[in-house]
Formats: C-alpha cells, structure tokens, sequence
C-alpha cells in the first residue's frame, strides 16, 4: 500500500468531508428552527441519555461529541443554566467530573428526537438503497476505532 491515497479514495474522502459538513449544517438549522435546540446541545443530551447511568466523565463526553474540555465545558455550564443538565463529583477522585442528565434535558431530548430523525431521512437516508447503507455501515465500522473507556 502507498503512503498517498489513489484517486478514487481522495474523492471518497472528499466527499465524506462535504457531506458530513452539509449534513451538520442542515440538520442544525433543522433542529435550531423547529426546536430552538442547538445541535450540539441535542448531541450532549443524546450522549448522556445513552451513557450508563445517564452520566459521563467531562473528558468522555468531550471526546464522544468531538469538542475539547474546555469548549464542553462552557457548553455545559450553558445547559447547566438551562436546567438540561448538572454537574456531579466522582466520589472515588475529587478531582473528576460528571455531567448527568436532568430530567428537563431528557424531556427536552424525546420533544427534539423526533425533529431530528426525521431530518436524517430527510437529508441522508433518502438517498440511499438499503445495498448502499450497508456497504457505507460495513467500510465506515473498518475505519473507526471506539474510545478507551474512562474509569472514576
């Protein structure tokens, strides 16, 4: 294998990178429109209501919604205001954080969802055949890597 991508990979590239910002965009103006929900508050809540007792470290939940520490944390100090979420200590480190969901955030996430479902059909599952889903799910699951996982 070549250390520089072939033709056909840096169009496939290409094209991951501007479908995945017009995907963003749409489906932020989308949420932002018909909710009032930022998305990336909508993608803290999600994680949140997935994580194992509706909780995350500050550092997983900054690596799962692709932020730094610091961006998450001014974002969640805005969702702490708001009431969607709370910050929690890790009683086995002092210095470790959680932010868990509220039961506000997850009303806020079941009146959202279905906004933000139906624009994922609307600007992405549409467009594919179910022979297409599989072969983008299959060659995606060979590029990822999942997390480590973050003890308390």
């Amino acid at each position: 294998m070549t250390s520089v991508p072939d033709d056909a990979r840096l169009a496939a590239w290409r094209n991951l990178l501007e479908s995945h910002a017009f995907l963003t965009r749409a489906l932020a103006a989308d949420l932002e429109r018909e909710t009032g929900l930022p998305l990336n508050w909508y993608d803290v809540l999600l994680q949140l209501d997935e994580a194992d007792g509706h909780r995350l470290r500050m550092q997983e939940l900054a690596d799962r919604v692709l932020l730094s520490q610091s961006g998450l944390s001014r974002l969640v100090d805005r969702m702490v205001r708001a009431g969607l979420v709370q910050r929690a200590h890790c009683p086995s480190d002092r210095r470790g954080t959680f932010a868990a969901l509220t039961p506000e955030g997850k009303d806020e996430l079941r009146r959202a969802a279905p906004v933000h479902l139906r624009g994922i059909q609307k600007h992405f599952g549409r467009h594919l055949a179910d022979a297409d889903v599989r072969a983008l799910c299959a060659a995606l699951s060979r590029v990822l890597v999942p997390p480590p996982a973050a003890g308390c």
